[in-house]
């Protein structure tokens, strides 16, 4: 490892070519670039998410804290490891003071692996607009997570609002599980679908994109029936010749309920999330049914048909705020 105090972006790109070379076969064949953007406090959350997406796919993992943008004097402190405690790979954890904070692209985009996809990881609560941010405008794919959002259904809402092709929202990938064994109850089954309801936190992004989901594929509207219990507790389809699926988790167990058939019971363990994230980067293109669900959530239509390429808009946080203390 390679710590460098009060650096500059030239020094850091010279520390991890000089660990690149020292570090053989253990830096070589990076499948994409993972940016992380994360505040202090949360930093050893991010560290261990991204240590085991690391661990499943070779990457260059970027992070990037920023710290104190109204510090009068720019700083940028930076560690360069190769297979240390961020996994296998190589990683730089970068800490920007001041200025330079607003302006992370300056130091991050000569340490992209060549070749490589991006992919933009905001590990707190999404920007309104990822435009606002240059980090996400390079990005092949950006992920969001709103439940760490103060208002999470507004902040679904938005990234609707916001979309571009390559977005995804940790909300929808908690949800896989739920998905995969919901189309599974339709094999063999030739009755389309009549009404659906999910049971659950009426607040929850999760409860609200599978019902989101839902509705894309049935082609009615499908509503979250708030309940007591977990952010997801029962979906129920009712289909057109009256018969009933339901699923519902039961301590740690997804049981799947099919007239006429014997019940399906799976293990449904909560997932870390690290393994979220590394079922997002399992993919590097758009995901189209994330977009249709979503849209369902919104009432947007043709989210996927919008540009994929984002329009860098600049936008200071610290004008931004002296603004709103003035009014």
């Amino acid at each position: 490892m390679t710590t460098l105090w009060d650096t500059t972006g030239t020094a850091v790109v010279k520390a991890l070519a000089a660990e690149r070379r020292t570090g053989g076969a253990v830096t070589s064949g990076n499948a994409l670039t993972l940016v992380v953007v994360v505040d202090e406090r949360d930093v050893h959350e991010a560290e261990e998410a991204a240590t085991l997406a690391a661990s499943k796919h070779p990457m260059r993992m970027l992070m990037v804290i920023r710290r104190h943008i109204d510090a009068p004097v720019p700083r940028l402190d930076a560690e360069v490891l190769m297979g240390g405690r961020l996994g296998p790979g190589e990683a730089v954890v970068m800490r920007m003071h001041g200025r330079l904070a607003l302006h992370a692209e300056s130091v991050t985009l000569p340490l992209l692996a060549p070749d490589a996809p991006v992919v933009a990881w905001w590990h707190g609560a999404p920007p309104d607009r990822i435009s606002y941010d240059p980090l996400g405008v390079f990005a092949n794919r950006r992920i969001t997570d709103v439940s760490r959002a103060d208002d999470r259904v507004a902040a679904l809402r938005q990234r609707a609002v916001d979309f571009a092709p390559g977005d995804t929202d940790l909300a929808w990938t908690r949800i896989t599980g739920w998905r995969a064994a919901l189309a599974s109850a339709f094999d063999g089954w030739h009755e389309g679908a009549a009404s659906a309801v999910v049971d659950g936190d009426d607040a929850d992004p999760s409860a609200q994109l599978l019902a989101g989901w839902l509705s894309s594929r049935f082609g009615f509207y499908v509503p979250v029936n708030k309940t007591g219990g977990a952010s997801i507790d029962q979906v129920r389809i009712t289909l057109a010749d009256g018969a009933v699926i339901s699923a519902n988790e039961d301590y740690g167990r997804l049981i799947l309920h099919r007239e006429g058939q014997q019940d399906s019971v799976a293990p449904f363990p909560e997932r870390s999330l690290g393994e979220l994230l590394a079922e997002e980067l399992r993919r590097l293109d758009a995901d189209r049914v994330f977009a249709e669900a979503l849209g369902a959530v919104s009432g947007l239509t043709g989210l996927n048909d919008r540009p994929g390429q984002r329009v860098h808009i600049w936008k200071d946080p610290a004008l931004a705020d002296s603004s709103t203390a003035a009014s």
